[in-house]
């Protein structure tokens, strides 16, 4: 008999006030104003690593939601991802209270260094014993650039290529500054590292120029596990390459399995098996007791749900709450002056269809409100059917939306066999079932104990050298 497919489970977080459920920080009870608390992170761990998580996905963001309304007062007024504190520096606070539970830690690649960067991470996967990953991110937001410097945002497919060098500029340190045997621990000669296995790298590149050497010694994974958000075809080039966890989704099943297969034949094109990604979706659970109890639980969801914050958080240019529903954005758009082809969103359609279009969003393919059984028949059904490795879980209050996953739905997926093993182990052991290193295709071994440092791995391009 074939054993089922366990779920990789994960809850969505980021540190700040309200993340992408809008307005539901007001909810009773909720704690998401403590996110500036130790107090807060470590509870939550607790709560994670009893009640059967796999990993916390911490989110970041390095700008402000301004282009709604023309600035950032709504964001700021709804604490819409601002203030937002730096989600790295919470983690050593989680990993002190718990064993087996993952961290996936957002940090973007188009404004700072690689190097500092590079020694952070090193420093986390050692003090967290292997279990930390790292979404790679190149930033999208306009405010970003423009508080590092920046006239304007990088363009897109150009933001990949740095990315693609930053990460050859890591993978030299992680991997191949140090060699696996190079920390000795000689008290009676008075030698901790082999000189002779620690290396600079003399990273010189278009964006680039590293000498190393990497100032840690390697650490449980070497090289953390690599998540990645993506859908574009720059960013499906760059995940081939590069992501093994990639958080993806969409509206439908048939949207999920062209993303995920897209990917995967660009795993193939790099020489990785299609089975070296897995692939998490976004998902929103709303579980009670009974029925009755789900759907009160939803109703008051729905309802204490900020439509501005959502409109802020999407970056819509056009204050559709300001016109008559029933006019086309069309007509919105020119009434404000602006060019209707430029808002971004279905010209047709009214103002007040656009906006339940808004409300409803997160009412997809991966949304579940029901008993404990119905939402685990609907998480096998995504498992089986769609294919999906792993969810996020949307949080809807912090911290009753992981209380009641834990309580209520995890002992029906272990009754059922989908709950991974509860053992510690690092991120990339639990994730994959094998070592803690990266496998032997992926790129970033080529530089494993120094290897092909002199070799620069040929670069992603989508555009003309600049």
């Amino acid at each position: 008999m074939t054993e089922p497919k366990k779920l990789i489970l994960n809850l969505f977080e980021m540190n700040t006030v309200s993340h992408i459920t809008h307005g539901l920080w007001t909810l009773p009870g909720n704690n998401r104003h403590r996110y500036g608390e130790l107090s807060y992170w470590t509870e939550l761990a607790e709560i994670l690593e009893d009640g059967g998580f796999d990993g916390v996905f911490l989110a970041d963001v390095v700008g402000a939601y301004d282009t709604f309304r023309g600035g950032p007062e709504t964001a700021v007024r709804e604490g819409l991802q601002i203030p937002s504190n730096d989600p790295m520096l919470v983690v050593p606070a989680m990993a002190a209270v718990t064993r087996r539970l993952g961290f996936g830690m957002t940090f973007s690649t188009s404004y700072e260094p690689p190097f500092a960067f590079a020694r952070r991470m090193s420093t986390l996967d050692q003090l967290t014993d292997g279990r930390i990953g790292w979404n790679v991110v190149t930033s999208y937001l306009p405010n970003a650039a423009r508080n590092f410097g920046l006239a304007d945002q990088i363009p897109h497919d150009r933001r990949y290529e740095i990315a693609d060098e930053f990460l050859d500029v890591v993978y030299k340190l992680w991997e191949g500054s140090w060699d696996d045997d190079a920390v000795r621990v000689d008290r009676e000669g008075a030698i901790y590292a082999d000189p002779a296995k620690v290396r600079y790298i003399n990273h010189v590149g278009e964006n680039f120029r590293v000498a190393g050497p990497h100032l840690c010694a390697p650490s449980p994974q070497r090289t953390p596990v690599l998540f990645q958000a993506t859908g574009s075809p720059a960013g499906t080039a760059f995940a081939g390459r590069h992501a093994e966890v990639v958080f993806t989704g969409g509206r439908t099943a048939e949207d999920f399995r062209r993303n995920a297969d897209r990917m995967r034949n660009a795993a193939t094109e790099n020489g990785r098996s299609p089975d070296d990604i897995r692939f998490i979706v976004q998902a929103g659970v709303v579980v009670g007791r009974t029925e009755a109890e789900a759907a009160e639980k939803w109703r008051v969801f729905r309802e204490r749900t900020s439509l501005d914050g959502i409109l802020a958080h999407a970056s819509v240019p056009l204050d559709l709450p300001a016109f008559p529903g029933e006019i086309t954005v069309r007509e919105a758009a020119i009434r404000a002056g602006l060019d209707p082809e430029k808002v971004g969103l279905p010209l047709d359609a009214t103002v007040a269809e656009t906006l339940e279009g808004f409300r409803a969003s997160r009412e997809d393919r991966y949304f579940v409100a029901g008993t404990p059984t119905v939402v685990a028949d609907e998480i096998c059904r995504w498992l089986d059917e769609d294919g999906i490795d792993g969810i996020n879980l949307r949080q809807y209050h912090s911290f009753d939306t992981a209380r009641d996953f834990a309580e209520l739905v995890v002992p029906e997926l272990r009754r059922r066999g989908r709950i991974l093993d509860p053992e510690p182990a690092t991120l990339r052991e639990r994730l994959f079932g094998r070592g803690p290193t990266l496998p032997e295709t992926h790129v970033a071994r080529r530089y494993h104990d120094g290897a092909n440092l002199d070799r620069p791995l040929p670069p992603l391009r989508f555009t003309a050298p600049v």
